[in-house]
């Protein structure tokens, strides 16, 4: 009756070990992802910040050269590919879940 008892337990503490264990795994992956979208969204602030300083830059060489301050004609389908581009960026999953999803047969 003892080995029974102490054949629980121990099966019990292996279910236990196995539960922690996976909440650890669980818990890095989560890091990862968190980590990875917070690069992501730090990349995506550094090309805005470049794109405007650029703008910027450029405005002051047009003025400085005694040219108009208009705006030049903006491509309208180029803008709009670039914008769909960039939220298209935004949403991208990280890789753990698209891989978590072709696993479980979704996409």
């Amino acid at each position: 009756m003892s080995t029974r008892a102490t054949e629980a337990r121990s099966s019990e503490q292996n279910a236990a070990a196995e539960a922690r264990e996976e909440r650890a795994r669980d818990g890095a992956k989560a890091m990862l992802e968190y980590l990875a979208e917070g690069r992501a969204a730090r990349e995506r602030m550094a090309e805005l910040r470049a794109m405007r300083l650029a703008k910027e830059a450029a405005e002051k060489a047009r003025e400085a050269s005694g040219q108009s301050a208009a705006k030049p004609p903006v491509d309208i389908k180029s803008a709009a590919s670039k914008i769909a581009a960039m939220r298209s960026a935004a949403r991208k999953p990280v890789a753990a879940k698209t891989a978590q999803r072709k696993v479980a047969g979704k996409r």
